[in-house]
């Protein structure tokens, strides 16, 4: 699971935009928001570095605090 579309969200970011600078299709970009398809690891570190966040902030851990 990751949290993709809460972190756009609280960034005031659209799909479209990350989309575009990702070089993905919309569609692909909404599958991974809305957790129908986890990206690659690689994209989730791009994606991580187009928001300027860390990619620990693009997941939710499997692990109880």
């Amino acid at each position: 699971m990751n949290r993709i579309k809460e972190v756009l969200e609280q960034k005031g970011i659209k799909q479209t935009w990350l989309a575009e600078k990702l070089g993905k299709s919309y569609n692909m970009v909404n599958a991974y928001a809305q957790n129908r398809q986890q990206p690659r690891l690689e994209t989730l570190m791009e994606i991580a570095e187009i928001l300027d966040v860390d990619v620990k902030d693009l997941i939710i851990s499997n692990k109880e605090k």
